[in-house]
């Protein structure tokens, strides 16, 4: 599948295959351990926060649980002031308890999102207190797989348009999707290509 994305993108798109010649072979990196609350939890408590700070808060969530995730009732049973205490803000603290409620009571029924549509995916996830938009389509390209997403309010896609394509400002979603139209249906491939492209000095 990957080597029919990769070919059906540097076809469709010449500015996006210089991108691809230059990044080299397609090696993503699914997020398959676990369950799909372990992934939540961990993007909750993630965000806005640099990958040290936030690691370490994660360790020690997990820590209060035997270092490994915990179930919906068993966050749910921790109190406050414990979860506190292992850094969590009182905003996270409060997504976390209401992701926990919702997967508890079959609100958000984790179990049978790999079988919905991404519209789906997304509409279920940002129920929860916390989870927007672009954390669910993260949770739809790195937990899913999910080949034909397009998240148009991140911030290093919007940047690696800008430079590939020579714009003269930050994208409009708008514009993004018109460019990412002959990507489809590999959108997320696309996408992965772009963010790597980051971490190469301008041509």
């Amino acid at each position: 599948m990957s080597r029919a994305a990769v070919r059906h993108l540097k076809r469709a798109d010449p500015t996006l295959r210089r991108v691809i010649e230059r990044v080299g072979p397609y090696r993503p990196r699914p997020q398959s351990e676990g369950e799909h609350l372990d992934h939540l939890i961990r993007a909750i408590v993630y965000q806005q926060l640099a990958g040290a700070a936030a690691a370490t808060i994660h360790g020690r969530l997990l820590a209060l649980y035997g270092n490994r995730a915990p179930t919906p009732a068993q966050l749910l049973a921790t109190r406050p002031a414990r979860l506190r205490r292992a850094g969590l803000s009182p905003q996270k603290l409060g997504y976390l308890k209401d992701l926990a409620r919702k997967v508890a009571s079959g609100a958000v029924p984790l179990d049978t999102l790999p079988e919905r549509d991404d519209t789906a995916v997304i509409e279920a996830l940002t129920e929860i207190k916390g989870v927007g938009t672009w954390t669910a389509q993260m949770f739809l390209m790195f937990r899913l797989g999910r080949l034909d997403v397009l998240p148009v309010m991140d911030l290093g896609i919007q940047k690696a348009m800008r430079h590939a394509y020579g714009l003269r400002g930050m994208p409009s979603p708008a514009r993004m999707e018109k460019i990412a139209a002959p990507w489809r249906p590999y959108r997320t491939v696309a996408c992965w290509y772009l963010w790597r492209s980051l971490e190469f000095p301008p041509p």
